[in-house]
């Protein structure tokens, strides 16, 4: 396997167990559950937010009800109600899962490895979480076209700090000739862009592209094509 690239069994949203534990745990600080959870409540739980996540990504925060969730989990409102008192905790339980998993391809760049080997392995990895999980890349686009109310503190906090930290080791790479020189976070910028698309934009990449293509099949040689060219030195 090449420098920088990350398989696809590595490629997982933080949810089941740990996050079913995390969001109980939640609870329990807000003081509505007191007891250690149950097999049931772990089971509800995990069905709520894969619940909450169609909902919220088919109809936006706003459009969403508690009342749609609930039954999307087949569960009662007031059922749902007794693990996440709002709507609002729903929602802010799914963004948190999805954060710590956004950040942990560009997290995997190793400044250490082959610089372009190590950018394509990211972008491979970014492509493969659109694939994966359209759903979720599709929840996270709506909450920034909002403002970003719910994460923001996490986006100049944890995200920023992130990107200038790969920024950094973007600008040693331009510096020791072994990249191109070009404004490093605006290159992280286009590799989100031109991989988290295709799942934002899923409807009308194949529309366009027609039903007998893969449009993931199809982006991965390209995207590679495009910035190995624009990454090697002259």
């Amino acid at each position: 396997m090449a420098a920088g690239q990350t398989p696809v069994r590595e490629l997982h949203l933080h949810r089941g167990p740990d996050c079913a534990n995390l969001m109980f745990d939640m609870a329990n600080h807000s003081g509505r559950m007191t007891k250690p959870r149950t097999k049931i409540q772990t089971r509800n739980i995990k069905a709520i937010l894969e619940a909450a996540l169609d909902v919220f990504s088919q109809q936006g925060f706003r459009g969403a009800t508690v009342d749609q969730i609930a039954e999307a989990a087949g569960l009662s409102k007031p059922n749902l109600l007794y693990y996440f008192p709002s709507k609002e905790a729903v929602h802010t339980a799914l963004l948190d899962q999805l954060l710590r998993t956004w950040l942990d391809p560009l997290q995997a760049m190793n400044p250490d490895g082959d610089p372009i080997a190590e950018i394509l392995g990211y972008v491979r990895r970014k492509l493969e979480l659109a694939r994966s999980f359209p759903r979720e890349s599709r929840l996270f686009a709506n909450e920034i076209l909002q403002g970003a109310p719910r994460i923001r503190e996490t986006i100049a906090g944890e995200l920023k700090t992130l990107v200038d930290e790969k920024s950094a080791v973007l600008t040693r790479w331009m510096d020791e000739d072994r990249i191109t020189r070009l404004p490093p976070v605006h290159l992280i910028f286009s590799i989100w862009a031109l991989t988290q698309h295709y799942a934002d934009f899923d409807v009308q990449v194949r529309a366009v592209l027609g039903a007998d293509h893969d449009p993931f099949a199809e982006a991965e040689p390209f995207l590679e094509t495009l910035f190995t060219r624009l990454l090697r030195p002259s």
